[in-house]
């Protein structure tokens, strides 16, 4: 909300130059913005009483927008698969860790996947190893931070972790 659309009696108000003037009246803040040539900006209204910006709205939108953007683009990290196979020898194991970290330090997060198929179904206790023994290979490279628990599902085992 800017200028004439503010309802407060009195504001908080914050000049162009980030230095806080106090708590004035509504009537002076508007009368100080025109003597600037700048617009009376709330910021927040959650404050008793609401707190207000000297500047240009314009601006101010346009700011806004961007750091909405900014903010909207560091949660979508794209989720990037590995899957180990059931019988994947220490080297191989050591490759697909690479693979992870490279994935965890570009921000996307890894969805790390073993199938398990026919007879392998019936050892579940040493395909969780497998996992286990890839996300210790992994911590010890970099932290990283669990977004979904180990889980067995029909196929096999997953879990999603990203950078800690």
């Amino acid at each position: 909300m800017a200028n004439n659309r503010i309802r407060a009696r009195e504001v908080r108000l914050i000049d162009e130059t980030e230095k806080q003037v106090g708590v004035v009246s509504l009537e002076e803040a508007l009368r100080m913005a025109e003597e600037r040539n700048l617009d009376l900006i709330q910021v927040t209204e959650r404050v008793e009483p609401p707190v207000c910006k000297l500047g240009d709205y314009g601006k101010y939108l346009y700011q806004e927008e961007k750091r909405e953007r900014s903010v909207h683009k560091q949660k979508t990290g794209e989720i990037k698969g590995i899957r180990l196979g059931f019988n994947i020898s220490s080297h191989d194991l050591e490759t697909k860790v690479n693979l992870a970290e490279k994935f965890l330090k570009k921000g996307d997060r890894v969805r790390i996947e073993l199938r398990l198929v026919g007879r392998e179904k019936a050892l579940p206790g040493f395909a969780r190893e497998k996992m286990e023994k890839f996300i210790e290979i992994l911590k010890s490279k970099l932290p990283i931070k669990t977004e979904r628990e180990l889980k067995r599902e029909p196929r096999g085992f997953t879990m999603i972790i990203s950078k800690g």
